[in-house]
């Protein structure tokens, strides 16, 4: 290395303007994400300086090679044992500012490619993940307020709280809904033509009383499907396709802002999210079954493992609390505060 390379070399030079101002005014991020990135460029910084022992105003981003990246990515598993999660997240932060110093800086190109074939790590599938409350809430809140977003909002909202399959739910006609009655329900129609009967909670009723209002008129034959496409014309039933596309749809906008959810949303992971969610707060094995339509509870015993979630849930109380901005505390390096990073 020269002892003097220009500014504009220099790895971190563009770490402040990254943090500073790209992602938050440009990509629009979130505080909680920028503050995760931060984070994970401070991990790189220390890992530059106090493991490879190299001054961060001689380290060029032509120093960031991919057999550094690669022995930084192991000495975060060996060294610093994070999970393999952890370790993705910091990884796809380097990759994320080589991206954007790349797009500044042709010369950077090759850079930002080398570090990019860097694998991420496989992540250990213990159980099938669900969506927390909170994942659920942030999801049910993201559609907007027009007539498309309402019907979106209506089908998320009645996939978690019916526990339907798609194809369920997509059967269900206009007479099978109840909601002018004492206890508001819609008829399931199930596998093996087993029909059952699920109770609407007031807030998802007054949902669907919304989407109906908008999407159908009182006159309609009761065949018609609740959830519709409309072809020359006609109304024809809803596809899985279309349900999955925009159960996607919406787990991309939220995941942006939250990257800790699950990495792959789709239907029928809302029926089991409502199905542990109801084993987790002590609904009897045998009710639950009834409510998914099992023919037998052995079935529904699936649900009765605890999820991905409960079990970090479970961890993390023996956790004595050192979260990872803690390791930063109190460092006053100049240099550090000078690339955004302190």
């Amino acid at each position: 290395m020269n002892s003097r390379p220009a500014f504009s070399e220099l790895f971190f030079s563009k770490t402040k303007c990254f943090l500073e101002i790209f992602l938050p005014r440009q990509e629009q991020r979130s505080p909680e994400t920028v503050k995760a990135y931060r984070i994970s460029l401070a991990v790189f910084y220390s890992y530059v300086t106090d493991v490879k022992k190299i001054n961060p105003m001689k380290f060029r981003f032509t120093d960031c090679t991919y057999e550094l990246v690669l022995d930084y990515s192991q000495h975060l598993q060996e060294e610093k044992k994070m999970s393999n999660s952890s370790v993705n997240q910091r990884l796809a932060a380097l990759k994320s500012y080589l991206r954007y110093a790349a797009d500044g800086d042709i010369a950077l190109v090759q850079v930002w490619l080398g570090v990019q074939k860097v694998p991420l790590l496989r992540l250990q599938k213990l159980q099938r993940p669900i969506l927390g409350k909170n994942d659920l809430k942030i999801m049910l809140d993201t559609p907007e307020d027009s007539k498309c977003g309402n019907r979106d909002r209506a089908i998320l909202i009645l996939l978690f709280d019916s526990a339907a399959r798609a194809s369920e739910l997509l059967g269900i006609t206009l007479g099978d809904v109840l909601l002018n009655a004492e206890y508001p329900s819609i008829l399931v129609h199930g596998k093996g033509k087993k029909e059952r009967s699920i109770i609407m909670n007031p807030s998802t009723a007054n949902h669907l009383r919304y989407y109906m209002r908008h999407y159908h008129q009182p006159d309609e034959p009761m065949d018609t499907p609740l959830f519709y496409t409309t072809i020359h014309g006609k109304k024809g039933k809803m596809s899985e396709r279309n349900i999955e596309r925009i159960v996607k749809k919406y787990a991309g906008i939220v995941r942006k802002e939250h990257p800790e959810m699950p990495e792959s949303i789709y239907p029928h992971m809302f029926r089991r999210s409502r199905a542990s969610g109801m084993y987790r707060d002590g609904v009897p094995l045998e009710m639950i079954s009834a409510i998914l339509g099992h023919s037998s509870s052995e079935t529904t015993k699936i649900y009765a493992i605890p999820s991905v979630e409960q079990l970090r849930e479970a961890i993390s109380k023996g956790q004595t609390g050192n979260e990872p901005e803690k390791l930063w505390e109190g460092r006053t390096d100049e240099m550090k505060r000078m690339f955004g990073l302190g």
